[in-house]
């Protein structure tokens, strides 16, 4: 139980709904900013504006997937208010103070440095990544039968990145009936490919894997479906890209060519949001257990 912690729920998406019902039912006390339009009701949760909020008295901040945008402002789709986390706000809370976000950027992190407290991103946790590749999967077959006119049983596959993501897309496309071939930089990944019972294909060599391909997945954060690699493609070729924004795609090349090319990143809280939530819901009560829970009672 967590019912001696009080909690900051700062705006955020459908995924956030699924962590506060979970700290809800764990009984922490749960400040709600950005969700004064949210018909719902939470035992132990109280809506207010972020100037209303006691920072002095708050144990752990719960921000949205992407953070804070470069100005600081939070998005929230349950409400008009502008919320804006200052470095101000942060320095007035506990030192002990969690910050949690699925990934930052340079605003977050210099209020965070500047402020010292600890941030917790989410969506660098492999327990986290795991188990989102699971609705990503999901959401990349629902994408790839949506826009081809081919089963995805005897396709040709290419998956670029054996990471979390990619090793779990390769194994379910393969499990489907696809020819999966994997593209990947390193040599231990290259082994762990060819135990797969996959093809393997250093990336380097991307442009001559690509003449016969159906299905391009990329999962790679950088520039690796070049124009060069796009031009070797056939027309009818579906790319999907997983990574974050701007993704691994030249997109102005593809489409000159006229090959679809799709930007997809995050996939769980698009394609299954109250999974998406879960996950995260679950990594955050364990984590404020084991961090601040545990803590207290050492000291």
């Amino acid at each position: 139980m967590l019912t001696d912690l009080n909690v900051a729920v700062l705006g955020g998406d459908a995924r956030q709904l699924e962590v506060i019902r979970k700290l809800s039912e764990l009984d922490a006390k749960l400040s709600l900013v950005g969700f004064d339009q949210l018909t719902q009701n939470f035992i132990g949760a109280t809506k207010m504006e972020i100037s209303e909020l006691d920072f002095s008295e708050i144990d752990a901040i719960i921000l949205p997937v992407p953070g804070t945008n470069l100005s600081g402002e939070i998005e929230t789709i349950f409400s008009n208010e502008k919320i804006i986390l200052e470095e101000e706000m942060l320095t007035k809370t506990p030192e002990h103070c969690l910050v949690f976000s699925g990934i930052s950027n340079r605003y977050l992190d210099e209020a965070i440095i500047n402020s010292k407290r600890k941030l917790i991103k989410l969506f660098e946790r492999d327990d986290v990544a795991i188990y989102n590749s699971i609705p990503t999967v999901e959401g990349t077959i629902m994408m790839v039968i949506q826009h081809t006119d081919i089963t995805i049983h005897g396709s040709n596959v290419i998956v670029i990145g054996l990471g979390r993501v990619g090793m779990s897309v390769a194994r379910a496309f393969s499990c489907l009936g696809a020819q999966v071939r994997v593209g990947a930089r390193k040599s231990e990944d290259i082994a762990r490919i060819a135990e797969m019972g996959l093809k393997p294909f250093y990336t380097a060599n991307i442009e001559h894997e690509v003449d016969d391909v159906d299905i391009v997945i990329n999962t790679a954060p950088s520039l690796v479906v070049t124009a060069s690699v796009i031009s070797k493609m056939p027309l009818h070729t579906l790319i999907v890209d997983l990574a974050s924004k701007p993704g691994g795609t030249d997109f102005r090349y593809a489409e000159k060519r006229g090959i679809k090319a799709l930007l997809a990143p995050g996939l769980p809280g698009i394609v299954a949001p109250k999974t998406a939530g879960q996950i995260v819901a679950n990594v955050i009560s364990r984590l404020l257990k084991e961090e601040l829970l545990h803590g207290k009672e050492k000291s």
